[in-house]
């Protein structure tokens, strides 16, 4: 059964995912990188919920609903609140220049699509086109880490690049077991929260979370 008006939507979130982590390699303040990391949340569970309407699978409407719960309201309460006890201002240090960088992730998508076009012909979803949407973004996320300095905007793309994976594998598969979906969702809030305490115990220490800096405290 063919659903153009769905399809159509759902490939509309897709673009506009791939958009946020963009948004998030050109960007320089932390506090914007967890607004844009809230509006990957939005377009995850909306996308979820389309596909989960669309198919038929129930399962989907539950995730949808744990991911909005946990990407849109715990977690960025939590981050939040890490960047005003750690007292995080100003611009965040990048190692390539926006241009650089821009250039950098268009090559990736390109890569991400060429990539995913064969897995796509084998996938049987409903969305299979858009898996070099999922790919591309955990692609671009991974360099959202790699030309980040401070710790906690390298966590943010280690988020964003999750959000990847659980966007390939609902176009790709429909998801993934529930039980399995608790479980991961339970492993990014705990390491959110064990982050949190590794941020605190370098400032103790060290009075700062830039980690090019700490290594070269660490070399001399």
């Amino acid at each position: 059964m063919n659903h153009p008006f769905e399809q159509s939507l759902i490939g509309l979130l897709g673009g506009l995912l791939l958009l946020t982590v963009f948004a998030m390699l050109s960007i320089r303040r932390i506090f914007s990188m967890i607004r844009i990391f809230v509006l990957q949340g939005i377009i995850l569970s909306a996308s979820t919920l389309t596909v989960g309407l669309v198919s038929g699978e129930r399962h989907l409407l539950f995730q949808s609903l744990l991911t909005f719960l946990l990407k849109v309201v715990l977690l960025p309460v939590l981050l939040f609140r890490l960047i005003r006890r750690l007292r995080l201002r100003g611009d965040v240090e990048v190692v390539l220049n926006v241009p650089v960088t821009m250039v950098s992730g268009i090559l990736l998508v390109i890569f991400s699509f060429a990539v995913a076009s064969p897995l796509a012909r084998m996938a049987m979803t409903v969305s299979r086109g858009l898996i070099g949407v999922g790919l591309a973004t955990v692609l671009l996320s991974f360099l959202v880490v790699l030309t980040r300095r401070k710790a906690v905007t390298q966590v943010l793309g280690l988020l964003s690049l999750e959000n990847g994976l659980l966007f390939s594998a609902t176009n790709a598969t429909y998801g993934m077991p529930m039980v399995v979906e608790l479980g991961v969702a339970l492993d990014v809030l705990v390491g959110t929260l064990l982050f949190g305490v590794f941020f605190f115990q370098i400032r103790d220490t060290f009075e700062k979370l830039d980690l090019d800096r700490l290594e070269r405290t660490w070399e001399d």
